[in-house]
């Protein structure tokens, strides 16, 4: 990788971390709000963000999660498949817009995986859950989609 990819990867990946930080009461339960998923949405522009992303989302994990090793497991998971899942789709969908909405779809849909981490360690039930975690996931995304592609054509990426 080169220098600047790298230094990008670890601010995006710093600022997941204290995003994560500020808003912790309402990045983990059952009813999510994460603000800092609108990162998700780099991968769309450029697929070398990834490992940026997956950090931030690792170490906020690590950090300020009350379900270890839980959300290690299987929040990280999730944010593999999916950005893996937008990168492949990104290949077939070459309207940034359409990449954009794809990708909220994308992650929106396979936060299930959450949501039976959830239940496997709190109880909760699985459809409310992931019909909760799904609403709030699609939220800030939708939200994040403006953001990210203003930052984009900003050329700051």
């Amino acid at each position: 990788m080169k220098l600047r990819t790298i230094t990008i990867n670890g601010i995006v990946a710093a600022l997941y971390i204290a995003i994560t930080a500020v808003i912790q009461p309402i990045a983990f339960s059952n009813i999510q709000f994460r603000i800092p998923e609108i990162f998700n949405h780099l991968v769309v522009f450029n697929k070398k963000y990834f490992f940026g992303v997956v950090i931030g989302v690792f170490l906020s994990n690590l950090f300020f999660s009350t379900l270890l090793p839980y959300d290690l497991i299987f929040g990280v998971a999730h944010t593999v498949i999916s950005l893996s899942i937008t990168i492949l789709l990104s290949r077939y969908i070459k309207n940034i817009w359409g990449r954009i909405l794809a990708n909220s779809f994308v992650f929106s849909i396979m936060i299930f995986i959450v949501a039976y981490e959830l239940k496997l360690a709190i109880g909760v039930p699985f459809w409310e859950t992931w019909l909760l975690t799904a609403v709030g996931e699609f939220a800030v995304m939708v939200i994040g989609m403006p953001i990210m592609n203003a930052i984009y054509k900003r050329g700051i990426l």
